[in-house]
């Protein structure tokens, strides 16, 4: 298995393949164990250590028992370094160079010996091509919706808001990185995808369908859990990253024209909208730039509803981690909305640019103080049932399924 990044669904579906019995090893940049010699004595160093150690241990991966985990750190400690020290432009620095350095890393020094590999877009180009040489079963992973999908709807945006045209990322992707995300999905035996959006994409593009399978993420119901609510005051909180593609400036006009009493609308993420933009609504907001993901807890404790009205996602993990602490959502059929939560049940889901749905739906929220509380309750139990081991269990039966036609 090949990801550059210890994200959650990399990390679970590294260990629904071990339950399996399946896993040979793991590929990734940066594998950091905070409880290791090396992180004592990181910890140790005078002034920058503990922040040292906090960054690094975002990148925390500790392999299963018997499972080989190999690290090529180099391009992404380069991109950490730039993106600090505010070398690089960009909020990701050069995240595609440490994915195309990873797939051919994994393509020259891990194919032998194997029977299949797992990967996940933009890191599985070179990859596959040599797997398939070697009659190596190709399982792709693809976590948000087709590129040709993205950039419809990021072009459509750019074109009825052309002053936030420089924030939307898939309108200017060069066309070496197009052809490979089109070369990864031609190779791709089978692919996994999260969310409907994202299926919808691939069936757009031609994808037949019996070669996708759907399975939701999970939800971290022991890491995030209901707590009371610390005041009286009525808030609405987005969690992501603050800019048009999340849908963040139509959440904005609808705030700002509903001038509800003692309320507060909070949002939390990097700004990605072009300079000073933002500021605008400086007076109806409370902004925070960033917030370590441990510290998420108190925040979403603090809210009344969670807000997501992305125009493009494909999934939102923060819709779980919401409700995971009984918090119910509104969002959108771009997300993973239409699969794990039912209409007027944990939250709502509403048209993507519909500014007055968000006005109605808030202004509901705002009212129904009662109802709104059940609601968070039914989001704690949904879920409750859309567990990471549900997740691995999904992925596990059908990664067996593939395999076995493989050896017939």
């Amino acid at each position: 298995m090949a990801h550059p990044t210890p994200n959650p669904n990399a990390r679970n579906a590294a260990l629904a393949l071990y339950d399996l019995g399946y896993l040979n090893s793991i590929i990734t940049t940066i594998s950091y164990n905070p409880n290791s010699r090396l992180a004592k004595y990181i910890l140790s160093l005078p002034r920058y250590g503990s922040k040292i150690h906090q960054e690094l241990s975002r990148r925390t991966w500790i392999a299963p028992p018997k499972t080989k985990l190999y690290t090529h750190p180099w391009q992404e400690l380069i991109r950490i370094l730039s993106v600090k020290s505010g070398l690089s432009h960009s909020p990701q620095g050069c995240i595609n160079q440490v994915y195309k350095s990873l797939d051919t890393q994994v393509a020259r020094q891990h194919l032998n010996n194997i029977d299949a590999i797992y990967a996940y877009e933009d890191g599985a180009a070179t990859t596959f091509h040599a797997a398939k040489a070697k009659g190596i079963l190709c399982l792709y992973d693809l976590p948000i919706p087709y590129y040709k999908t993205s950039r419809h709807i990021q072009q459509e945006e750019a074109q009825n808001f052309p002053e936030l045209a420089s924030s939307l990322q898939a309108i200017d992707e060069p066309q070496w990185k197009l052809d490979r995300k089109e070369q990864e999905i031609a190779l791709a035996d089978h692919i996994f995808v999260a969310s409907s959006m994202t299926y919808n994409s691939l069936i757009d593009a031609g994808v037949p369908g019996d070669r996708i399978s759907v399975i939701p993420y999970g939800a971290p119901i022991d890491y995030f859990k209901p707590q009371p609510k610390p005041d009286s005051t009525f808030r609405a909180l987005f969690v992501g990253r603050v800019g048009p593609r999340k849908g963040v400036h139509y959440l904005l006009r609808a705030w700002q024209s509903l001038q509800l009493p003692e309320a507060e609308l909070q949002l939390i993420g990097i700004n990605e909208f072009p300079a000073h933009w933002l500021e605008n609504y400086q007076d109806h907001i409370v902004y925070t730039p960033s917030v370590p993901h441990h510290t998420l807890q108190q925040h979403y404790t603090r809210a009344s509803v969670f807000v997501f009205p992305s125009l493009l996602e494909g999934f939102g993990l923060v819709l779980l981690e919401a409700m995971a602490c009984g918090i119910p959502v509104i969002t959108t059929p771009n997300t993973a909305g239409p699969d794990i939560i039912q209409d007027g049940v944990e939250g709502f889901i509403i048209p993507i640019r519909d500014v007055e749905a968000l006005k109605e739906k808030i202004e509901w929220c705002y009212h129904n103080p009662e109802e709104l509380t059940e609601m968070g309750h039914a989001a704690r139990r949904k879920a409750e049932d859309l567990t990471w081991a549900q997740y691995r269990f999904q992925l596990g039966n059908q990664i067996k399924k593939l395999k076995s036609l493989k050896t017939k």
